[in-house]
């Protein structure tokens, strides 16, 4: 037996004297665990933990004995409580209100974003990224003083924001002596936690639960009554301690108790129910005004108690029968007897207490919890209550809260007397929840707010929100219909609402591809093309204009008006509102006509955008364009940081497929077939997209840069001709028709490639941009012969240098060294096949730097080895800070960029170093910028 202390919640019965290395009964394992972490933080480094179970299991108790163990630390607790999850960052201000003191410490926007955030500044909504942000740097500054281990119980509880913004903290620990440790009942926070360390709390084995019966049994205990109670309890702990108090001393020693089917939990929660069922009337009172103010308020609890006539001396009862202690907070010994104290009250009691504490809550220092505790304190509709929970709504949403603003406003809803009104306001809450990436509770709340009365205004609002929420949970294709509808229906009511819904369309048309049934992308162009102007700035209506008349009477018709709007996107100012709505479109659009400049500089500003207003239904397709642009300049290792960001945000959002996409268009470039096989095989399983011809070109456009790189031509062909069936989709279809030329060309088929290569050029020729005349001339060489080949050669080298779209400049370098070593001039292709496989190298493109090694290798060239490859040597996430470091930009700003602390980012430096070979920051950028010189 392990001696120590039993497990019970919390309230744990001391066995031994407690100290370093104290036990607890049957946990073992878990207390290694955490005595492991407690000595990685110890350490000088960053450790995390999440302790999942059922209720009454122990977890509790794991966290004190970490508090108990953690010496020399610092130690930080906050608690879930179930009534607080739609107060925004009310989980968060509870960990970080010790530390306060430090805000002053951090840069200017972190400390704006977090003060906002508390409600201790007033300020634009806080964008939930750099939230996360202040919080990280707040504990490391916090840290470097002192090891800093952070207890997070009944994390389940957490509000929404609070629980992101911890998982998005726990995920960036890495260099800082911090340890974070969560409890969370299952099933809890299983998306939000996803990939951190878990560690499931099992029951006890019969031994343990037997002894620990034992120890907390006085008197006999009757062998067959024991035996029972470990086999009704399970392994429970809390169970096990509380279940024998509803048991008289004749059944505990006489065997005469009855069996008891009920669900475990509720057998914990019926024995607590009973204990305070047995408390006088005004104890019990009193629980509930406890279990009904959550943050454990001392003062606020005597004033709500005298308003309600209600003795301090009510207190003893409770507190002698261990259920709560009051000090300097009010405590419960179980979150199951908060929750017991409430539920054990008569309704009316409820209300009667929520609005003594509504009463004795200061409306100008807590409105918010007054409004919500007047909700609850309210059974019938009162506007006046709906109002002012309106009213918290807006402060929530100022502060950065939508999920918040979603609870008040649904509550709100409910609260609202005129049947109109109410559909509004569930409307309001729906599209705060999506805002809020909560999908599914934003369709449910559409769905009550379809019920009311909505007018035709409404009404169409309702199609566009769930339209533009089918589009960011499910599928473009999913979200297609509903977002044309919806243009429609607004047409008559509001131009320029109109206008901005064909414009989601037209983007959601664009992402989707051909579909098998329903809207196709002509339809939405068609209805845009008809539908009346909306407000300036001309550069919107350009844009919509010009692809719609591209999309119905060809490319080359559209592309005036296309490349007059990304001009004026890319040097006018836009407001954040346009930006978001905007941008995304105009950079797909920039894409899709060969504008590199444009492409580079906008899906650089949407990202900021949307990382700057916290808009998480923005974020994962901004990401994915600027990871686009990234991998075409030859960054790879940006574009895997990009990914992992998207793959993160997916988690918190429950929408997933943005990143797939993305690691579907950075991973092809590598060469590893495994890896990009495994890619496209989770996008083709993914039944939400299934339908959706995009899914068909992408995947097969990633195969044939896949196979054109293994230099496996036949694939290659066969995978691209298949990407490039539909030229409309345009995007990765035009790059698919670029990679079937290559493939054509290598597996004997020139009359197909030179088909291919005229029509490229005709597109190359009415976007007149450098990145669009330089691949054009790429593709012509290759089916040219002789002086004509090598002049095309040389003018796409020359054009693809000046739009800096390196990936494709390094493979047509590669493409005339292989022509000039086939036409036999050696000196010529070793010294353009040099140039390609240093380049391709440093980008981390692997199998066309193995190709080009090949071809230098049959020019008789004995390959020098590269004595530093970057791309290669370094990870993805030290090859992006080595870069910024580079640039002059300090460690707070690089943490601040790629949302990591100063710490990590001085950690990750001193691995470039010693992989660099360098003592330096200038060293950095030169050693860099050696290979892009070389290259050049």
């Amino acid at each position: 037996m392990v001696h120590g202390l039993t497990v019970g919640g919390a309230g744990a019965v001391p066995m031994a004297s407690r100290g370093p290395g104290l036990q607890l009964r049957g946990r073992q394992i878990e207390c290694e665990t955490l005595d492991r972490l407690v000595a990685t933080v110890q350490a000088g480094h960053s450790s995390v933990l999440v302790l999942r179970g059922e209720a009454g299991i122990g977890k509790t108790a794991l966290m004190e004995y970490a508090r108990g163990s953690a010496s020399g630390c610092r130690i930080v607790r906050a608690a879930g409580v179930e009534s607080e999850m739609e107060l925004a960052f009310g989980g968060l201000h509870q960990l970080c209100a010790p530390f306060l003191d430090h805000l002053g410490r951090l840069p200017q926007p972190q400390r704006d974003a977090l003060g906002t955030a508390f409600g201790l500044s007033a300020g634009t909504p806080p964008d939930r990224f750099m939230v996360g942000l202040a919080v990280l740097s707040l504990l490391a500054d916090v840290a470097e003083k002192e090891p800093l281990v952070c207890l997070v119980d009944d994390a389940q509880w957490l509000d929404r924001v609070s629980a992101q913004t911890l998982a998005f903290v726990a995920r960036r620990l890495l260099a800082e002596p911090i340890g974070l440790v969560f409890a969370v009942r299952e099933p809890g926070l299983e998306e939000e936690l996803t990939g951190l360390p878990q560690l499931e709390v099992g029951r006890l084995s019969d031994s343990d639960a037997r002894a620990l019966l034992d120890s907390v049994t006085p008197g006999r205990l009757d062998e067959r009554v024991r035996d029972r109670i470990v086999a009704e309890t399970q392994g429970n702990p809390l169970a096990l301690l509380e279940l024998p108090r509803g048991l008289t001393a004749a059944e505990l020693a006489g065997g005469f108790g009855r069996p008891d089917a009920r669900p475990l939990a509720s057998q914990i929660e019926q024995s607590f129910l009973r204990r305070v069922q047995s408390l006088p009337a005004e104890t019990q009172r009193l629980l509930l005004i406890a279990a009904a103010e959550p943050v454990g308020d001392v003062t606020l609890l005597n004033r709500a108690a005298e308003l309600l006539g209600i003795e301090a001396a009510a207190a003893s009862p409770a507190e002698a029968a261990g259920l709560i202690t009051i000090g300097t907070r009010v405590r419960f010994r179980h979150p199951l007897v908060r929750s017991a104290a409430y539920h054990v009250a008569a309704p009316a009691d409820r209300q009667n207490v929520h609005r003594a504490l509504a009463d004795a809550t200061d409306p100008q220092s807590d409105p918010d919890r007054r409004a919500w505790h007047l909700a609850n304190a309210t059974a019938s509709p009162d506007e006046t209550v709906a109002a002012g929970l309106e009213h918290s709504a807006d402060r929530a949403q100022a502060r950065g809260g939508v999920a918040a603003a979603a609870a008040f406003l649904e509550r709100a809803a409910e609260l609202t007397p005129d049947p109109a009104r109410r559909g509004t306001r569930a409307l309001a809450a729906a599209r705060a929840k999506y805002q809020a990436g909560g999908y599914d509770a934003a369709l449910e709340l559409l769905d009550a707010a379809e019920l009311s009365p909505l007018d035709e205004r409404e009404l169409a609002q309702a199609d566009l929100l769930r339209g533009q929420i089918m589009f960011a949970s499910r599928s473009a294709g999913a979200g297609l219909p509903l977002l044309l509808k919806a243009g429609r229906r607004l047409e008559p009511l509001d131009a320029g609402l109109a206008r901005e819904t064909y414009r989601d369309a037209l983007y959601a048309a664009f992402t989707a591809g051909r579909l098998a049934v329903g809207a196709q992308m002509v339809d939405v162009a068609k209805a845009a093309l008809a539908a009346p102007p909306g407000p300036p700035p001309e550069r919107n209506d350009l844009l919509l204009n010009g692809l719609a008349v591209a999309t119905i009477e060809g490319y080359s018709a559209g592309m005036p008006m296309v490349l007059r709007a990304l001009a004026g996107f890319r040097t006018e100012g836009i407001s954040r509102a346009e930006g978001l709505g905007w941008l995304p479109l105009a950079c797909r659009t920039a894409h899709n006509v060969w504008d590199f400049d444009s492409y580079s500089v906008l899906s650089e500003k949407l990202v900021d955008l949307a990382r700057e207003t916290g808009a998480l239904s923005v974020l994962p397709p901004a990401l994915l364009l600027l990871l686009s642009a990234r991998v075409l300049a030859g960054e790879l290792a940006v574009a895997d940081a990009l990914v992992a960001e998207a793959m993160t945000i997916g988690e918190v959002t429950g929408s997933r497929f943005m990143a797939q996409y993305g690691a579907l268009v950075a991973e092809p470039w590598r060469g590893r077939e495994a890896a990009t096989r495994q890619v496209i095989e989770a996008i083709t399983r993914d039944t939400a997209l299934q339908g959706e011809g995009k899914v068909l070109t992408a995947t097969q456009w990633a195969s044939s840069v896949l196979y054109n790189g293994l230099g496996r031509y036949e694939e290659a062909y066969v995978a691209a001709e298949r990407g490039a069936e539909h030229p409309q989709e345009l995007g990765l279809s035009t790059w698919s028709m670029i990679e079937f030329v290559e493939a054509a060309v290598r597996s004997g088929r020139p009359a197909r490639a030179a088909e291919v290569a005229q029509r490229l050029d005709e597109m190359a020729q009415a976007s007149g941009t450098d990145w669009a005349l330089g691949t054009s001339a790429s593709v012509r060489a290759q089916v040219s012969d002789g002086p004509a080949a090598e002049t095309l050669y040389r003018e796409a080298i020359e054009r693809l240098s000046r739009a800096d779209v390196r990936m494709m400049l390094a493979r047509t370098r590669l493409l005339y060294g292989e022509w000039l070593r086939r036409e036999s001039r050696r000196v010529d292709a070793r010294e353009q096949l040099g140039i390609a496989y240093e380049m391709l190298s440093q980008m981390g493109a692997e199998a066309f730097a193995e190709r080009a090694r090949r071809e230098l290798q049959a020019t008789g060239e004995t390959i020098r080895k590269r004595p530093v490859e970057a791309g290669t040597t370094l990870t993805a996430q030290e090859a992006q800070i080595a870069r910024l470091a580079g640039d002059g930009l300090t460690n707070p700003e690089i943490g601040a960029q790629l949302f990591i602390s100063p710490h990590t980012v001085e950690w990750h430096l001193r691995k470039v170093f010693v992989k660099l070979g360098i003592a330096s920051r200038k060293q950095i950028r030169a050693t860099l910028l050696e290979d892009t010189t070389a290259t050049a």
